[in-house]
């Protein structure tokens, strides 16, 4: 019985480590192809747009996009400026370009 249990213990750990194996060649990074276009990050500048717009108005961001208003590319920045005597903070949303 115990060289059942031993062969029984020594195959699992063989299929285990196998397995690990197999995972581990199947997670091999693969040629990717590159964009023929390079991708612009722009939401990380209307982010950093958005905390400057924050500080000036004394507020927190909320949140920070790109979008596109009359042809022209804009950051639409949402601050959140505290309430006066405890109330609820007001939401403020400024447009503002992005160049």
């Amino acid at each position: 019985m115990k060289t059942l249990r031993s062969h029984l213990r020594t195959a699992v750990l063989v299929l285990l480590a196998a397995g690990l194996f197999a995972s581990r060649a199947t997670a091999l990074p693969m040629d990717m192809p590159q964009p023929a276009d390079p991708i612009i990050l722009a939401s990380s500048d209307c982010y950093a747009i958005g905390q400057q717009v924050a500080e000036q108005n004394g507020g927190t961001l909320a949140k920070a996009s790109q979008s596109t208003r009359g042809g022209q590319p804009v950051c639409v920045i949402v601050v959140l400026v505290p309430g006066k005597d405890g109330q609820r903070p007001r939401r403020s949303e400024i447009v503002v370009p992005q160049n």
